[in-house]
């Protein structure tokens, strides 16, 4: 069993540095190579063939009442998630997108009081305070400072860490009443429908021509990685430990981030990202940690 537990930390681990890298890869090929919508395209494309891959070798039927549960999951946490993270990513420095996208548990928090009439805890409560703040600052400061920050691409990246959080809330029931393999599956597929008609118009205008070696691996990468590799890796720790311990790691990704901007800027030479790192973005990020920490924290009995 412990070897079990260690192995699942392992996958944690590694699905979250693989999210962490996914803010500076991702942005590395956006958009001189290709288009937000045009990868999300090919994103949703590559990771749901290869999760309806692993679906056939399970015979699982969906009754028709939860479908209309999974369209909507498809829109929150596919399509509208995935559209507004690479938009706001193409915009926005990819620390602030890490940043902003540890909210999510709070904003879960906030949408299972409501939806699920969990009950609100003062600790709860003081996180989201204290999260929200960070949030905010961060927003409004993209507006303010120079680097790759963006208030546009900011308020994207928040747009979206609220489609998502409202989306782990909704998928929840459906994943304890099927196979997780099966919900994401079909999740992906009514995604994949409504991401159709703002990716279909720019994939066309994609010069593949153009791509190199560094931009096939980076699309690879977001897709295998990012979006496949890194669901079953969560999916797996899941077994063996809380959904608590699980969101924890989500504070890996600023880290992550941070150091990956650091290397590209002072090692690499890329001196557009050398303003990106500041000591608004660091407080902002501390706020956010402590927000979510607060919010995971169990009460005493």
């Amino acid at each position: 069993m412990k070897n079990n537990i260690l192995k699942a930390h392992l996958a944690l681990l590694s699905a979250n540095v693989i999210y962490g890298a996914n803010y500076l890869i991702a942005k590395g090929v956006m958009p001189n190579k290709i288009g937000p919508s045009a990868f999300v395209f090919l994103r949703i494309l590559g990771a749901g063939i290869l999760f309806w891959v692993i679906k056939s070798f399970i015979k699982e039927k969906i009754e028709k009442k939860d479908f209309p549960k999974l369209i909507l999951c498809g829109l929150l946490g596919v399509a509208a998630n995935q559209l507004l993270f690479f938009h706001g990513l193409n915009l926005t420095s990819p620390i602030d997108a890490s940043i902003i996208i540890t909210a999510v548990p709070i904003v879960a928090v906030v949408f299972s009081a409501i939806l699920l009439k969990e009950k609100i805890t003062l600790f709860k409560l003081l996180g989201i305070t204290i999260g929200g703040i960070g949030a905010v600052l961060l927003i409004w400061y993209g507006n303010q400072s120079k680097g790759t920050s963006s208030l546009l691409g900011n308020l994207f990246i928040f747009i979206n860490a609220i489609s998502y959080g409202l989306y782990l809330v909704l998928v929840k029931p459906l994943m304890q009443k099927y196979n997780s393999i099966t919900i994401i599956s079909w999740v992906f597929l009514f995604g994949f429908l409504f991401m159709f008609p703002f990716g279909a118009t720019d994939i066309v205008t994609v010069d593949f021509s153009a791509f190199t070696t560094q931009t096939y691996l980076a699309i690879s990468f977001v897709i295998i990685g990012t979006t496949f590799l890194a669901y079953l890796f969560n999916i797996y720790a899941l077994n063996y430990v809380s959904p608590s311990v699980n969101g924890s790691y989500i504070y890996l990704q600023p880290a992550v981030s941070f150091i990956m901007v650091s290397i590209y800027a002072y090692v690499l030479g890329y001196t557009q990202y050398a303003q990106d790192i500041n000591p608004v973005k660091i407080i902002s990020c501390f706020l956010v940690v402590i927000g979510v920490y607060l919010i995971s924290k169990t009460p005493k009995k």
